[in-house]
């Protein structure tokens, strides 16, 4: 059975306002029902594959671990990166992971943020890349190139590889991404396939290959993963050793120098999904041209991408726009310059606003919270817990909160005095008091929260328990 790997870094700053530092992309949903992450792992249904390993960072791990139990596929499978350090060293800890227990499974090395239109033919060309990989090859996929593309890194294709009726490429050079005259050049040789990032190899083959050419980042790899920090659902690594390790691709630490690289051709509807011009490009048109999600209405609107999160949004007379309206952010662009985002979001960061980095919900591990209404002297929030979740006991110094119970049954500790409420009932918190909320029940608890106060900072929880 194939063991597959699925690498959900990376913040995605080129979709904002949807996609942000602490919820990027490969979390979210743009396609087919579910998150990225969650269709990267549902298009393997129909292939012979055990529950995933997905490599993230700790910002992210209670987003990946829910993402993971709606799917049924939580079990221990979730490693923690404690610093970034780019692909080789993910993957080598994956790998190591995978054969910690004298197992040694072929790899099948995905993002989590791709779109692939076409699954049978996803399937097809995975299934054919077995052989190979049982033979000691690493096996890099390669995309048919529909277009001249300035934004993807190019493999050129060497002699044809043949094991029974499975063909593929060796690898003859990676290229990165070129200008337009060369990448037309390159459609019309016929030699050169997109760069897609997925990857198949055996666990014990790629770790050789790794120690032949990086051998720093298998040595820093392996000591990481000998002094790992049991944490629930989590693999979490220890920092101080991780952060040693160097940053690397695994195209330029291993794909590059390794003799046993080829490259099989896949033409499945594939996208990275790099762009809200690209998100236009693979969603479905109205008779206009235009992807339209929410509550939007178009009135002579023509090759447009507009989402409305929560709100209505109008257009009149515009075109080639991209319009994204979320609960507390609008971006306006035209379709040639989405690519611009980044001078957004580089705008947010160096005036240290939120918007960069949050959305007005954050997850935790007992559910999530939305921010509905902010001021400087209140507050209002819509809070979700999970079946058997629970707030930490804390206290604050600076703000009282008002509870209300909008669905399901609350839990809750005031000092020592203990109390259900339900639907429709409420309570106050005062100042200085310690208290606890917990969902008892077996549906999910939501409670409005109104905090008054003079300062209203999260910094202001004394966390006891």
């Amino acid at each position: 059975m194939l063991l597959p790997v699925v690498m959900a870094g990376g913040t995605g700053s080129r979709l904002w306002p949807m996609s942000r530092e602490l919820q990027p992309k490969q979390f979210l949903s743009f396609h087919q029902g579910g998150s990225m992450l969650q269709n990267t792992i549902s298009r393997l249904e129909g292939l012979a594959v055990e529950d995933p390993i997905v490599i993230c960072n700790e910002d992210h791990r209670f987003l990946v671990a829910e993402q993971l139990r709606q799917l049924n596929k939580l079990a221990g499978n979730i490693i923690l990166e404690p610093v970034g350090r780019n692909t080789a060293p993910a993957i080598t800890l994956a790998a190591l992971h995978a054969i910690r227990t004298g197992d040694d499974p072929i790899l099948l090395v995905l993002a989590a943020d791709h779109l692939i239109a076409d699954e049978a033919t996803f399937h097809s060309v995975i299934r054919d890349s077995i052989p190979f990989a049982e033979q000691e090859k690493l096996v890099t996929f390669g995309i048919v190139p529909g277009q001249p593309e300035t934004g993807y890194g190019y493999i050129q294709r060497g002699d044809m590889q043949q094991v029974g009726e499975s063909t593929a490429w060796k690898i003859k050079r990676f290229v990165e991404k070129p200008d337009l005259a060369t990448a037309q050049a390159y459609l019309d040789s016929g030699e050169y396939l997109w760069n897609s990032g997925m990857f198949m190899f055996r666990a014990s083959v790629y770790l050789k290959e790794v120690s032949a050419y990086c051998p720093e980042i298998l040595d820093a790899c392996r000591s990481a993963m000998m002094q790992p920090v049991s944490d629930l659902d989590f693999i979490k690594l220890n920092k101080d050793v991780f952060s040693k390790c160097p940053s690397n691709s695994i195209d330029y630490a291993v794909m590059e120098h390794t003799q046993a690289g080829i490259v099989a051709a896949m033409d499945a509807g594939w996208n990275d999904v790099g762009s809200w011009s690209a998100l236009w490009e693979t969603s479905d048109h109205d008779n206009n041209g235009n992807a339209l999600t929410g509550d939007v209405f178009a009135h002579n609107t023509r090759d447009c991408y507009i989402r409305s999160e929560d709100k209505l949004t109008a257009t009149l007379g515009v075109s080639d726009l991209v319009i994204v309206n979320t609960k507390d952010a609008l971006l306006v662009s035209n379709k040639d310059s989405v690519q611009d985002v980044k001078v957004v979001v580089e705008y947010l960061k160096s005036q240290s606003r939120s918007e960069f980095r949050e959305h007005p919900t954050r997850y935790l591990p007992w559910g999530h919270v939305e921010t509905l209404v902010m001021n400087t002297r209140y507050k209002v929030n819509r809070i979700t817990i999970i079946p058997g979740g629970e707030l930490s006991l804390q206290l604050h110094h600076h703000r009282l909160e008002h509870w209300v119970v909008l669905a399901g049954t609350a839990s809750i500790q005031v000092d020592n005095n203990a109390f259900f409420l339900t639907e429709n009932e409420s309570t106050t918190i005062p100042v200085g008091k310690k208290h606890k909320l917990s969902n008892p029940g077996k549906i999910d608890l939501e409670v409005l929260e109104i905090q008054f106060g003079s300062y209203l900072g999260e910094d202001d929880v004394q966390r006891i328990q």
